[in-house]
């Protein structure tokens, strides 16, 4: 059965957390970024932070990782980018939200263009940026 892509329709969202140290620290292993600001607390608060941070670079793979779950093994990612604009703290559950703006066949298939976010059990909004998708053709329907 061909999937449906309509402007306004929102990606099933993406609940990670609580965000721990283990996180963090496992997160370090995995990238190299090992930034004493995401895994000793001491020296974050000594710096100013008030405690660890999460790398902003994790919180960009959340979405990315609801990206990848909408888009299955139907689409392609072109292209992603964000902005940070809030830390994450351990203790933070993250939700990842999405929703797509534009939609547009293509000789290839159909490009669709989505809005999405990251944001705190607070409501507070960690990242937000852009992705497009290109769904193979045959694929999709658009409504």
């Amino acid at each position: 059965m061909k999937r449906q892509i309509t402007v306004g329709q929102e990606l099933p969202p993406l609940i990670k957390g609580p965000i721990s140290h283990v996180d963090l620290v496992k997160y370090a292993g995995a990238s190299g970024d090992f930034n004493p600001i995401h895994t000793v607390e001491s020296f974050a608060k000594e710096v100013g932070l008030g405690g660890v941070i999460a790398h902003g670079m994790l919180t960009m793979a959340y979405v990315g990782q609801l990206l990848t779950d909408f888009a299955g093994n139907e689409a392609d990612l072109l292209d992603f980018s964000v902005r940070f604009r809030a830390m994450v703290r351990p203790g933070d559950t993250i939700t990842c939200l999405g929703t797509i703006t534009k939609v547009e066949p293509v000789a290839s298939g159909l490009l669709a263009s989505i809005q999405v976010s990251a944001q705190t059990q607070n409501g507070e909004v960690a990242v937000k940026g852009s992705a497009v998708l290109r769904f193979d053709q045959g694929e999709v329907d658009v409504k």
